[in-house]
């Protein structure tokens, strides 16, 4: 699924971002009310993880704001509040599931998958830009019916860029989404990846797919070329 987590203790939230990661998940992850609305505005989410308790706008208005909004996607919102009344809250403000702190990981793994069978809207199994087809399940691409075989960072950069066709991602979000939200990489390796996935998704003697915006980093090429 394609998730993104808001909580604002630092410490939590990079455990969380990274087990979300380690069990095959797209995540994204931000630090405040303000930033999750503006990620879950320009970006397609199967579920928004809401602290209750952040800055700028707390987890109870982001989730209003969502649904108002017409965000159709599953909501959990993690807190230390445990009242009755406080749950009844969190739910009356649009949220699917409410999670506890304290937790273990494995509960908040099951109540996604919970949220990941009851969604009405299914999870896409091909991405595609222009005729390059990336099959999700197998992890392979598939160009001009030929397969292709990719390594985790090249399906992770194509997986990426393909789900967000036309928006510029910066080289700090690949880096982050590819090799972790603390990882010291350079940008000399993320230029490095992108050299071997052109070597398998261009065409000799048309632009690439793949377009290098100057100073800010890469989206897919408008016109699918």
């Amino acid at each position: 699924m394609k998730i993104l987590l808001a909580e604002d203790d630092s410490r939590l939230g990079k455990v969380l971002y990274h087990m979300l990661v380690k069990q095959g998940h797209q995540a994204d992850y931000v630090q405040n009310g303000q930033d999750a609305l503006d990620y879950a505005f320009i970006t397609s989410y199967d579920v928004i993880i809401l602290d209750w308790m952040m800055p700028k706008v707390n987890g109870l208005d982001a989730c209003s704001k969502l649904r108002h909004h017409g965000y159709q996607g599953g909501i959990i919102i993690l807190t230390a509040k445990d009242e009755l009344d406080d749950i009844i809250t969190g739910l009356d403000y649009g949220a699917d599931d409410y999670i506890v702190k304290p937790f273990k990981m494995e509960e908040l793994l099951a109540r996604l998958r919970a949220l990941s069978r009851r969604s009405d809207k299914p999870f896409e199994q091909e991405l595609k830009a222009g005729n390059i087809v990336l099959d999700i399940a197998s992890r392979r691409l598939l160009h001009s019916n030929e397969k292709i075989e990719l390594t985790r960072n090249e399906f992770q950069f194509l997986e990426y860029l393909f789900r967000n066709k036309g928006r510029v991602l910066t080289r700090e979000q690949i880096i982050e989404r590819i090799w972790g939200y603390d990882s010291d990489v350079t940008d000399n390796a993320l230029d490095a990846l992108v050299k071997l996935v052109r070597k398998k998704v261009d065409i000799k003697g048309k632009p690439s797919v793949i377009q290098n915006v100057r100073g800010i980093g890469y989206k897919t090429r408008d016109d699918d070329a």
